[in-house]
């Protein structure tokens, strides 16, 4: 009999017990393990491995209940999923087995175990699909297998390596190349990922894998023609199939080509007619396309098709002006309480359910649902607010007036941007709207460039580190911030249409102020400013299509917009003159003398279209599409109060008291 487990730390002792495991010590695998837990009860890693154990002992009972203890706390632990199918299968329960298994491949397509037996069962649907994936694995050198579960896993950190200790012997394995590009995905190193997948491309250029992963890096990188260049190349070579005909199609909306993006979706919907997501895309580019009736019957068949898809529903909510029918009230309510429904599905219903009750006045009823709502997703996404206090102390402490002097002959000198920075829901689209109707100026959308800056210059860091970005701005010299600004306008030029100037509205550029002054010392900051408890609920009720993880805690929300003001403040003071505030509420009240203000700031002549913002049919992409495509209106600007008494939280994390400081941008 081994010797029990002398270190006790959590880590090392699952990592012995594993290795017990493996050799058939399942007692002391399983007496050690129990022994951890009493230290340290709750450790989802070591409840797993010792339900691992049971199942093997053949203690399924146990075994069953520490899995669904691990998934109480995490929903989506995939190989959880594939214990639980095991253990159904040992018991005969076939079609529980199955439906366990598909939850694991689904979370985590790299567990070869779940696959094998799918792809061994006599009966089930999709076995051939599961051959496919048995047999990709089964190609696949062990070490990668890891790396792919290990990215699943979202322990990126262990992946990266045993993928860079695997191309040291291997330098051009394909596969190797387009895992440790997903991988620099995943810490948002995009550069990093983009040049792996042109060189894994260069050496295999009929690898549909790393094309695919191409198409969708050049996408997140705002490079839409060349995504739309490799969407055709993939196509081209496989004309009949769907999934890339999908490809394409989102290639071609990325574009602005929402005409070519529609006939495509139409095209593969002739003969797929019951696909819900594609009737749900479609539905999108109708929307953005401002053919919103269209866009409505698209989303509707969309949930016609898929019963419990939240996400159709929302998006008919998201748009702002829609009212439910009594049936689909009902539809929603049925399905956000079903046990069946995903957990992605549930949230989508929550939002939908709070925005159509609070249309009807039912405040404190949209309240439970939102409050539900957002209690899922911030579960999902778990915001840590550290990381960002971190990073505003560290500029707020280095980044003073006397920096930016040393530093003024840094930077690009083009005046061309102009960045509108702020909150979500604080009327950034509205001042984008505004000044694109300018015929001297191009809207684009929420560029990424800045923000993917910050994260090439912050590397590959575990989250406990200290971060390079933003002190890393101190080492930096006057050339290469000349360059990176030369860098930014050159590859946004691609989103502008040939005026003199163009629009950045990515909100969360106020966390780069620095950098942005730093490469860019002539381009102009607007900061869309909004009423604390107005901005904070406004966006506490949107569920957002990526980010924005702050967006679903009341607390997390009004310290996000607390930290907001002061690193604000802090650039009044360090760059006095250099930031044009605009309070929504003013823009409300008297929009032709913001408007003109706006444009003195901008050094930009009066345009009568500007006040006709509602007038420009530019496409617009975000949840007010539908808004700045009406006139000024008042009604939305206190909502927050018919909900004043669930809203304590917030109050309390905006209680801290603020400093005034009123910024008025010179030319």
């Amino acid at each position: 009999m081994p010797d029990q487990v002398k270190n006790t730390q959590p880590e090392h002792v699952i990592k012995q017990c594993q290795l017990l495991i493996n050799k058939g010590h399942l007692s002391q695998a399983s007496e050690n393990l129990e022994n951890m837990l009493t230290q340290n009860p709750g450790h989802i890693e070591g409840i797993y491995c010792l339900a691992v154990c049971q199942r093997k002992q053949q203690k399924h009972t146990q075994a069953m209940d520490n899995l669904n203890q691990v998934l109480v706390k995490v929903p989506d632990h995939g190989r959880a999923h594939q214990e639980q199918g095991f253990i159904h299968k040992a018991l005969g329960e076939t079609s529980k087995a199955i439906t366990a298994f598909e939850k694991a491949v689904a979370l985590n397509p790299a567990l070869f175990g779940s696959w094998r037996v799918l792809a061994d069962e006599p009966d089930y649907s999709n076995r051939q699909e599961a051959k496919k994936h048995v047999d990709w694995l089964s190609s696949l050198p062990p070490a990668l297998v890891s790396v792919s579960s290990l990215i699943y896993q979202k322990q990126l950190h262990r992946a990266e390596r045993l993928c860079r200790h695997f191309l040291k012997d291997n330098p051009h394995h394909p596969e190797a190349m387009r895992l440790l590009a997903e991988l620099g995905n995943k810490f948002q190193i995009l550069d990093d990922a983009e040049f792996l997948l042109a060189s894994c491309l260069e050496f295999e250029p009929n690898y549909k894998r790393a094309r695919l992963d191409y198409v969708h890096v050049l996408h997140k990188r705002q490079k839409y023609n060349k995504a739309l260049t490799q969407a055709k190349i993939l196509l081209d070579s496989e004309p009949n199939n769907s999934n890339l005909k999908i490809g394409l199609g989102n290639a071609q909306q990325a574009t602005g080509d929402f005409a070519a993006a529609i006939k495509t979706f139409e095209s593969v919907l002739l003969n797929n007619p019951d696909n819900y997501s594609i009737h749900l895309t479609l539905g999108h580019a109708l929307k953005t396309m401002g053919r919103v009736d269209d866009a409505i019957q698209a989303y509707r068949k969309s949930y016609q098709i898929k019963p419990d898809f939240g996400d159709a529903f929302w998006s008919l909510a998201n748009l702002k002006t829609y009212r439910f029918s009594s049936a689909e009230r009902q539809q929603m309510r049925d399905q956000e309480a079903s046990s069946t429904t995903a957990i992605n599905d549930k949230i989508h219903f929550c939002f939908a359910l709070g925005k159509d009750l609070e249309d009807s006045e039912l405040f404190d009823e949209a309240f439970s649902f939102y409050h539900s709502g957002n209690t899922l997703k911030n579960e999902q996404d778990r915001y840590d607010s550290k990381p960002l206090d971190m990073s505003f102390n560290i500029q707020k402490n280095n980044f003073d007036a006397a920096f930016f002097k040393r530093n003024e002959k840094a930077g690009c000198p083009a005046q061309d941007p102009i960045f509108i920075v702020g909150l979500p829901r604080a009327g950034s689209t509205l001042l984008e709207q505004i000044l694109s109707s300018h015929s001297q100026v191009d809207g684009t959308m929420e560029l990424a460039n800045i923000i993917g800056l910050a994260h090439h210059l912050n590397g590959r860091k575990v989250v406990q580190d200290t971060p390079r970005y933003p002190g890393i701005l101190n080492k930096i010299s006057t050339d290469d911030l000349t360059k990176m600004g030369e860098l930014y306008v050159e590859e946004t030029q691609h989103h502008r249409q040939g005026a003199m100037f163009f629009i950045d509205k990515m909100p969360n550029n106020f966390r780069h102020i620095a950098l942005i002054h730093l490469i860019l010392p002539n381009a102009k900051i607007i900061d869309a400013r909004r009423d604390p408890m107005s901005c904070c609920f406004s966006g506490f009720k949107q569920l957002f299509g990526e980010g924005q993880q702050f967006s679903y805690d009341l607390a997390d929300i009004g310290h996000y917009y607390r930290s907001y003001v002061e690193i604000m403040d802090h650039w009044d003071k360090a760059l006095p003159g250099k930031i044009l505030r605009v309070q929504y509420e003013d823009v409300v009240a008297d929009l032709e003398t913001q408007v003109r203000r706006i444009l003195d700031y901008c050094c930009l002549p009066f345009e009568q279209a500007c006040l006709d913002f509602h007038s420009n049919k530019r496409a617009v992409r975000t949840p007010s599409s539908e808004q700045v495509r009406q006139p000024i209106y008042q009604s939305g600007l206190e909502q927050w109060r018919n909900y004043e008494s669930h809203l304590e939280p917030l109050k309390e994390a905006l209680s801290k008291p603020k400093k005034s400081s009123k910024c008025q941008g010179r030319c």
